[in-house]
């Protein structure tokens, strides 16, 4: 029957641009690659066997992936309601440094500590975050405006930290404070860098956002804010209070984020502890179309290509920073392929 080939029609549909833009992204990338003389297939496949060509190296990639999950699915709840958490980058730096200064009291730790620092970091990410939120809804202030300055004012405040009140014994270095001593770091999987406590952490956001979203009142609510402010003002939806709740449950992912990178990666805090995560987040949830379940498979390619692009300056001499180009090429190749789908649907409507 017809309605039963629907689903599937739409299924093949979306198969087809998703590989036009892989096809473009693979096009682009070689016009990039050949001024360089890097042979393009052959950077491809060292950028995917960096990241996946041993256990050691896959272990590198989840510890990239965890923050960039957390980062992306925070992002999902803000976008619901129309709204540009930029600042997500700084969100996280102050879960990392609430994170650290939670536990500098102690010298030793248990799990108990860990799960305060944990709890700290969400909670600092989350205030950064509010107050992005109250310049947006009672300041009138645009949330990319506020978000980088946050950001700017988030590295220069690490820096202080780290050259001030927490620096190394007898040294200030830009190599960040003193190392926490090993009781206080997160759980390893076996001998690889990544924790099995921050993977499980980073895919139970992940539901949990898809589940406030996708599940409850409170989601469809944020929707119709971000769809309509003053229709949803006019039902009594709150639309300043769920635009705060919404900052506040992605700074606290972000947070999260920064508090794993302390206990699970460097087991410090450094002037570049956020890595860039925050930022690379938003381009995932563009890529993503801001839904729940492409976001996972969307970081999990990020991270390989960031782990990999180490492997360039080594096997071919390239610059490690091609792997954002491509990343760039990438996002670039799914915009264009977005606006041929809508155009050829307009087409096909006749509009």
């Amino acid at each position: 029957m017809p309605p039963k080939k629907w689903p599937r029609k739409i299924w093949v549909e979306q198969l087809f641009w998703i590989a036009a833009a892989i096809a473009l992204t693979l096009a682009l990338t070689v016009l990039v690659a050949l001024p360089s003389g890097a042979p393009p297939l052959e950077t491809l496949r060292i950028l995917l066997m960096g990241g996946l060509g041993s256990m050691s190296k896959f272990g590198q990639v989840l510890s990239v992936f965890v923050p960039l999950l957390l980062c992306s699915a925070g992002l999902l709840i803000p976008f619901t309601a129309r709204l540009w958490n930029i600042g997500i980058e700084g969100q996280v730096v102050l879960g990392a440094v609430f994170c650290t200064g939670a536990l500098i009291p102690f010298d030793q730790g248990a799990p108990l500590h860990i799960a305060l620092a944990l709890v700290a970091g969400m909670l600092g990410g989350a205030l950064w975050a509010l107050l992005a939120g109250l310049l947006k809804t009672w300041g009138r202030v645009h949330e990319i405006f506020s978000g980088l300055g946050l950001n700017f004012v988030a590295m220069g405040l690490t820096i202080w930290l780290i050259f001030g009140p927490w620096k190394r014994p007898g040294v200030a270095s830009m190599s960040g404070t003193e190392t926490l001593h090993v009781s206080l770091w997160l759980d390893r999987m076996g001998g690889l860098a990544a924790s099995w406590t921050a993977l499980g952490l980073s895919c139970a956001a992940l539901g949990l956002v898809g589940w406030l979203l996708l599940g409850t009142q409170w989601g469809l609510g944020l929707k119709a804010v971000g769809q309509n402010p003053k229709a949803a003002r006019l039902f009594n939806l709150s639309p300043r209070l769920r635009m705060l709740q919404a900052f506040a449950l992605c700074g606290a992912l972000g947070g999260l984020a920064g508090a794993v990178q302390v206990l699970g990666v460097y087991h410090r805090l450094l002037p570049n502890i956020s890595s860039g995560y925050g930022y690379t987040a938003l381009l995932i949830g563009m890529m993503a179309g801001f839904r729940v379940l492409p976001v996972p498979f969307i970081c999990f390619f990020f991270a390989v290509l960031n782990v990999g692009s180490i492997q360039l300056p080594l096997q071919l001499g390239l610059d490690s920073s091609l792997s954002g180009v491509i990343q760039g090429l990438l996002v670039l190749s799914v915009f264009v392929t977005q606006g041929l789908r809508a155009y050829v649907i307009r087409r096909r409507e006749g509009c």
